[in-house]
């Protein structure tokens, strides 16, 4: 897409608008960022990665390598991307990893959880290993330093979410949303904001420009994590009560509005016999608290400094299906 955005001419959107309530859904902008780019975004779409043309098209392109054809950068391009995905898919399978300890009878055979265990690990560090090794083979080494540094952001923001011990899992955390933003940066957004850098340095382009790429993957990630953490307050229907994180930002910005001790409170209240919580009550007492609103207006100020990212590249439809996807994270009932 960071290719497509500062390849193509001047088709598409011209000034970017600032962001509003609407915009279009999800599921519409990734169908249009794909026309864009020529191939599903996801690498996992095998059929696509299988298929003789996408094979031929590789072997013409791996001709091209010693030589300066442009085509050479794009392909390197798209393989960033996809050793971006691995990295993310591998950090995600190793989230999948439970804690023996907490398990309940209902929950399935001992000696199988240990087994579901070892093979998150080992698929995981599969995964890691093929992404580490495809990195070296962009063979750039402020790239290879930028998605290093991703990878290390990561470790350090799941291990900050996996710091508290069970006994304190009932609890949330005493963190402003200063400190949220740290924490959210280090294990969501540091890997997107560093590879659109990665992608603008492979594309030889100014450190301003990569500069501005960063910031439009840093920004546009954080209204992500927002708009995700936002959605068992705002979805429409009040019958689909879903738990939630009490760490999740808008429960931080009502714990700053309300008071600690007030906050810590409330929690008590909304826990049964067996320290149960009851989210439905959690959750009301939220939404009639600023948390909420708040949270959706950092969410949009987010976006809206992703969207100042984009206007340092000219008008393009890549340029207009990166503002989409700010759009449609924004985007509310």
């Amino acid at each position: 897409m960071w290719g497509a955005l500062l390849r193509r001419g001047g088709r598409g959107a011209g000034g970017l608008r600032r962001l509003v309530s609407g915009g279009p859904p999800w599921s519409q902008v990734v169908s249009e960022a794909e026309k864009i780019v020529g191939y599903p975004t996801s690498f996992m779409s095998l059929r696509c990665l299988l298929s003789d043309e996408l094979s031929n098209i590789a072997m013409q392109v791996r001709k091209l390598v010693g030589t300066k054809h442009p085509l050479l950068d794009t392909a390197r391009q798209r393989s960033l991307a996809e050793i971006t995905e691995l990295i993310h898919t591998a950090f995600l399978v190793h989230r999948g990893i439970v804690n023996i300890g907490e398990l309940k009878s209902c929950d399935g055979p001992l000696k199988d959880m240990q087994f579901g265990n070892k093979m998150a690990v080992l698929s995981g560090d599969f995964l890691l290993a093929n992404a580490c090794t495809s990195l070296a083979q962009l063979q750039n080494t402020k790239v290879v330093e930028l998605i290093s540094s991703a990878i290390g952001d990561l470790v350090q923001g799941i291990y900050y979410e996996n710091s508290k011990s069970p006994e304190e899992s009932c609890l949330t955390d005493d963190i402003s949303i200063s400190t949220w933003k740290e924490q959210v940066f280090l294990s969501h957004s540091a890997l997107l904001a560093k590879s659109c850098q990665a992608a603008m340095e492979l594309a030889k382009h100014s450190a301003e420009i990569q500069d501005m790429a960063f910031q439009y993957g840093k920004h546009m990630s954080m209204s992500h994590k927002l708009h995700s953490d936002l959605q068992p307050f705002v979805k429409e229907s009040s019958s689909d009560t879903m738990a939630f994180s009490l760490n999740s930002a808008p429960a931080v910005l009502h714990q700053e509005f309300l008071g600690r001790e007030a906050w810590i409170k409330q929690i008590r209240e909304a826990q049964g016999r067996g320290n149960i919580m009851d989210y439905k009550k959690l959750q009301e007492a939220i939404k009639a608290g600023k948390g909420v609103t708040s949270a959706i207006d950092l969410c949009r100020c987010h976006g809206n400094s992703a969207l100042a990212a984009l206007e340092s590249f000219p008008p393009s439809e890549a340029r207009a299906a990166l503002a989409n996807i700010v759009y449609a994270v924004t985007r509310f009932p």
